[in-house]
């Protein structure tokens, strides 16, 4: 049976164009499931039951595994087995009416107002890269855009005098125009006057950030500044890039901004992913609720 995941896993690369990453989980899974089904008897995979696949899934329950991590597994299965039915090694495939766990959406973290103003008055405004830190910062949270398009942008993106940048979405053909605070526009602006010209080594360099090389700015590169800086505030929270674009989107909502408008900021396809906030807000209200009502 091993055999046959190695010509899916070329089928996955050759023809579907799939990532290494991907490759490589379903590989494991699968891998997994092969021991199982051979410590059941099984040892080709023409004679694979459902009763099997069953039997292996509740095995993967039993052990306690996520709802997650067990709808990876059915999702690898039910790949492999199509791929089996499509290059005729079987006749049918058994995963048709295999159904996927339902996975309970986790509210993401995010900071207070308070730990975001904490955090965002770490940089040291003195020297040249405290300003660009600054700068990265204070955009990153008045815009709510991902690390991905924080580093791909370029100066020609920003309009001070407007207060706005131009976003385009990696993932989407789309550019998305986003408001710029006040207090990012200070910090761009004395990032663009005083900082940006004095690093960057080729005068033809179109990132709006960069690095002490005068490189783009990476992803790796900024992690490890957003690091900095919340051990530096010293906020008990693991503190990423993303939790900064949840902060911005759960604190519109908070102070009343609509959905549909914190959607088109965020770049969200569906305002089902934007509702997640709607939620945060109500999560808050009962909190305030149970701890001032004296009844609660």
């Amino acid at each position: 049976m091993e055999e046959v995941v190695e010509k899916y896993a070329v089928y996955l690369r050759d023809l579907k164009g799939a990532s290494e990453n991907t490759i490589l989980s379903y590989q494991r899974d699968l891998r997994h499931f092969i021991c199982f089904l051979k410590d059941s008897g099984v040892e080709k995979i023409q004679d694979v039951t459902r009763t099997n696949i069953t039997a292996y899934l509740l095995n993967l329950q039993k052990k306690g595994r996520s709802t997650s991590t067990i709808s990876r597994n059915i999702a690898s299965i039910r790949s492999f087995f199509q791929f089996l039915q499509k290059t005729n090694v079987i006749k049918e495939d058994l995963t048709q009416d295999l159904e996927s766990p339902k996975i309970e959406k986790k509210l993401p973290e995010i900071l207070s107002v308070q730990e975001v103003d904490l955090l965002l008055r770490q940089p040291n405004e003195k020297d040249l890269k405290g300003i660009r830190d600054k700068a990265m910062l204070e955009v990153l949270y008045a815009t709510g855009i991902r690390v991905s398009e924080l580093i791909c942008l370029e100066e020609s993106d920003v309009n001070l005098t407007l207060e706005y940048i131009k976003c385009a979405d990696p993932n989407h053909s789309r550019e998305r125009i986003i408001p710029l605070g006040a207090s990012a526009v200070k910090a761009l602006k004395l990032y663009l006057e005083k900082v940006r010209f004095a690093m960057i080594r080729d005068p033809n360099e179109s990132a709006l950030f960069v690095n002490c090389n005068g490189k783009p700015m990476t992803r790796q590169g900024f992690w490890k500044i957003i690091k900095v800086y919340s051990k530096k505030a010293n906020i008990n929270k693991e503190i990423t890039p993303h939790m900064l674009r949840h902060s911005f989107a759960a604190h519109l909502v908070a102070n009343g901004a609509d959905l549909q408008s914190v959607q088109e900021m965020l770049g969200h396809s569906d305002i089902s992913t934007t509702q997640i906030y709607a939620q945060l807000n109500r999560n808050k209200l009962k909190e305030v609720y149970s701890k001032a009502h004296p009844r609660a």
